[in-house]
């Protein structure tokens, strides 16, 4: 069973060939042998390639629960972590707030 191919976004063992595809039985995932995955890029709102370490601004008022006041849209975040995957992908710590989760699609790269 070395030749197994785990399907690279559910990381199922229930794939198989069809003409010069891979396709998983799990959850439908189409890819091709060999290429790599865009999924694991994390674009921000106007499609700009985010890397750990960058600073991004909050394009839209966040609600934070359990918080008084949303994230204000402008506030700038430095030093990022991206999560692939995930679907708020981003770790960050935002003044006032500490430690939280964004998703990329409300921030833009600085």
């Amino acid at each position: 069973m070395s030749d197994t191919v785990l399907c690279p976004k559910c990381q199922s063992e229930f794939t198989y060939e069809q003409d010069d595809m891979m396709v998983c039985s799990q959850c439908f995932n189409e890819w091709k042998p060999g290429e790599t995955a865009d999924e694991d890029k994390i674009l921000d709102a106007h499609g700009h390639e985010l890397q750990n370490g960058d600073s991004v601004v909050v394009i839209k008022d966040l609600p934070v629960r359990g918080a008084p006041k949303p994230v204000k849209a402008g506030t700038k975040v430095k030093n990022i972590r991206l999560r692939p995957g995930n679907d708020h992908n981003i770790d960050c710590k935002i003044d006032g707030f500490g430690s939280m989760a964004l998703k990329s699609e409300f921030v833009k790269k600085a």
